[in-house]
């Protein structure tokens, strides 16, 4: 954002200052009127549809493996796909918000969304389904980013913690979704009608974004390109940032990467679960989820109260996560209903690093600590989703048609190795010690 006059606009037509609430004292109208639903309900909508595309897989992969005949490998590769290309555009997707606003960055990405979609229910082979999910990835990448730069446009700074708790159930609605409603669909359809469903779904949500959506346009030119690109570097430059990035990520890619895909396979495999049950579990676990979003930032503002900062409540949650994913490794599979509603629940712990570590930068770079972080995740969700398929490969399976356990247990052990290293190093770093010796101060 250039700190520039703005000028008020709703789609194409003049809405003006008094379509919102009084200013907040850094100028932002505060949610009077339609405006609280005309920007929160459409980016929810957008979120939603991003946490469906991301964790879809999970639910219908016995049907892309049977018709395509495909291996774990490569079923990993595929799902993964979202995540690379939606990592690849983070970094320029916050230069884009900055420039041209949310509104017509969301809305004209949901379309390469719903071509996405097309493409991966048309797909006779994997490269098509690796295409279409790469499409998909590309067309939700700016699901949570071009809301949280919608928020902070239209909204007083301490309605930010309600509306992003509500953003990010909406996500978790998404993954509900994506459960026990795409199993009962699957009765009817199946998976390539699925994805023309929701590509349908893409197009009418941005529709809804170009419609209702209004829109701060800056009254004088953007800043120079070059300088965005010197506040990237200055992030990734920070040792700061590198204290917490390394465990952050790990857990993220812990998360993402089994809930997102491999958590259906699992129940089948491991638990014995059959396809309705399973399902019922990992609706459980996506209810969970939803919830531990929405109870994230009260924990969090409540420990901040009593003086705990936000960063360490992000680090133990972290921690017991880790710890969830010990007794899923290690426990009998009749614990597994339980302990994937502990997972989603407690998984969402990885969230509150962001503002954390953003509120530890001016507030200019606060963007590009977000987007910087978010780009490390997805890359190496990426290489962990698809990894997770080699490694499962590497080991026999016991029944034909299904995968191995012990592919599973190796997996998630090595996922909490690169955890615990994340961890350590958080505890020993450099950047660490000098916080301790400003605080003894």
């Amino acid at each position: 954002m250039s700190g520039s006059p703005e000028v008020y606009s709703s789609g194409g037509s003049a809405s003006g200052p008094a379509a919102a609430g009084p200013d907040d004292s850094e100028g932002r109208p505060g949610p009077r009127g339609g405006v609280f639903l005309r920007v929160l309900l459409p980016f929810a909508l957008a979120y939603f549809l991003s946490y469906l595309f991301r964790v879809v897989n999970a639910v219908i992969a016995p049907d892309l493996v049977t018709d395509l005949g495909i291996g774990p490998a490569d079923l990993g590769l595929l799902t993964a796909a979202y995540f690379i290309s939606f990592a690849a555009f983070q970094l320029p997707l916050g230069i884009l918000l900055d420039r041209f606003g949310p509104r017509r960055v969301e809305g004209l990405l949901l379309l390469l969304a719903a071509g996405g979609a097309v493409l991966f229910a048309r797909a006779e082979g994997l490269w098509g389904l690796v295409l279409g999910r790469a499409g998909i990835g590309l067309g939700v990448a700016a699901g949570y980013m071009a809301a949280i730069k919608a928020y902070t446009l239209w909204f007083p700074a301490a309605s930010w913690p309600r509306i992003n708790g509500l953003h990010l159930a909406a996500g978790g609605l998404g993954a509900l979704s994506a459960t026990v409603p795409v199993e009962a669909a699957l009765r009817v359809a199946d998976w390539r009608g699925v994805f023309l469903g929701l590509s349908a779904l893409s197009l009418a949500v941005a529709v809804v974004i170009w419609s209702a959506v209004p829109e701060k346009r800056p009254a004088s030119p953007p800043e120079a390109l070059s300088r965005p690109w010197r506040g990237i570097r200055e992030v990734f430059g920070s040792p700061r940032f590198w204290r917490i990035a390394p465990f952050t990520v790990a857990s993220q890619v812990a998360f993402m990467a089994v809930h997102g895909l491999w958590s259906g396979p699992w129940l089948r495999d491991v638990a014995g679960l059959d396809r309705p049950a399973a399902a019922a579990v990992l609706f459980w676990t996506a209810a969970a989820m939803t919830a531990g979003y929405v109870g994230i930032g009260w924990v969090t503002e409540r420990l901040g109260r009593a003086g705990v900062a936000p960063l360490t409540t992000g680090v133990w949650g972290m921690a017991l996560f880790m710890l969830v994913q010990g007794l899923l490794i290690f426990a009998p599979p009749g614990w597994a209903p339980v302990l994937w509603a502990l997972f989603g629940f407690i998984g969402t712990a990885g969230v509150i690093p962001y503002p954390a570590l953003a509120m530890q930068f001016a507030p200019a770079l606060a963007g590009r600590v977000s987007t910087g972080l978010n780009v490390l995740v997805f890359v190496a969700t990426f290489a962990a989703q698809w990894g997770i398929g080699a490694v499962i490969a590497l080991f026999p399976p016991d029944v034909p048609g299904r995968y191995a356990p012990a592919g599973y247990r190796a997996s998630l052990l090595l996922l909490l190795f690169f955890q615990g290293l994340g961890l350590l190093w958080y505890a020993v770093s450099p950047a660490g010690r000098a916080d301790k010796k400003r605080e003894k101060r």
